[in-house]
């Protein structure tokens, strides 16, 4: 039976997982067993949102972790991007599973091409930094369509607040120079400032920590394919 669309997502999710992220022993058993790899088309980004964010500080740049809801987003991401045949994503399997022989990382490489090559039918290595290049390619645009939701996100949400709040600031200005009777819309003025002040921080904190795990997440994609590239184009010549 094929799997649902979440289900194949799942799958591929912890198939990337796998392939770009070494796991503690002590996480492990939080991560699900890595799936065979569906050829699927991509989820939607996730948008920005209150719920579901890690609350970082409120000042400063939060430290990013890898999300796994940001795995399944970039599972989709590079699953409409997939070349048709073998390519990139075979070959680092076929690495993977070489990694626990305790072979030199020079002969690891060379023995995955030997595998890949059978497997594809061909012999030359420049078609794994080509869809490796593709893929890289799909997950920039990706984080920039990501980056302009978090900027909307902050504008609507962040920047509607600050402009209440400039705005009964003023009110409260002009209340304090009204007569006596006016003191109790002063005090509501007041009091809804206050409680706006927590809302600000504890948004803007929400909104900056889920743009640093998505870019921790991103970070840790790439940075394993670029290294891979720079690997296939030493060893494999």
């Amino acid at each position: 039976m094929a799997d649902s669309p979440n289900n194949s997502d799942r799958s591929l999710g912890d198939k990337l997982l796998g392939f770009f992220i070494k796991e503690e022993p002590s996480a492990a058993s939080n991560v699900p067993a890595a799936q065979p790899a569906p050829r699927n088309g991509p989820s939607a980004p996730p948008a920005p949102s209150a719920s579901g964010m890690a609350a970082g500080p409120a000042t400063g740049s939060p430290v990013g972790s890898v999300d796994t809801k940001f795995v399944d987003h970039f599972a989709g991401v590079l699953s409409k991007a997939n070349l048709q045949g073998p390519d990139y994503f075979e070959f680092r399997e076929i690495l993977r599973n070489l990694s626990n022989l305790g072979l030199p990382e020079e002969k690891q490489f060379q023995a995955a091409w030997a595998s890949f090559k059978a497997m594809a039918s061909t012999g030359d290595p420049g078609i794994l930094a080509t869809a490796a290049n593709q893929y890289l390619a799909a997950l920039s645009t990706d984080r920039d369509a990501f980056l302009k939701s978090v900027d909307a996100a902050m504008k609507e949400r962040v920047g509607g607040l600050q402009e209440e709040q400039k705005k009964l600031q003023a009110d409260n200005e002009a209340i304090t120079k009204q007569l006596a009777e006016l003191q109790q819309r002063a005090a509501a003025n007041a009091d809804r400032l206050t409680k706006i002040s927590g809302e600000v921080q504890e948004q803007s904190a929400k909104i900056s920590q889920n743009r640093a795990n998505f870019e921790a997440t991103y970070a840790t994609f790439t940075d394993q394919i670029k290294t891979d590239i720079s690997k296939i184009a030493t060893y494999l010549k």
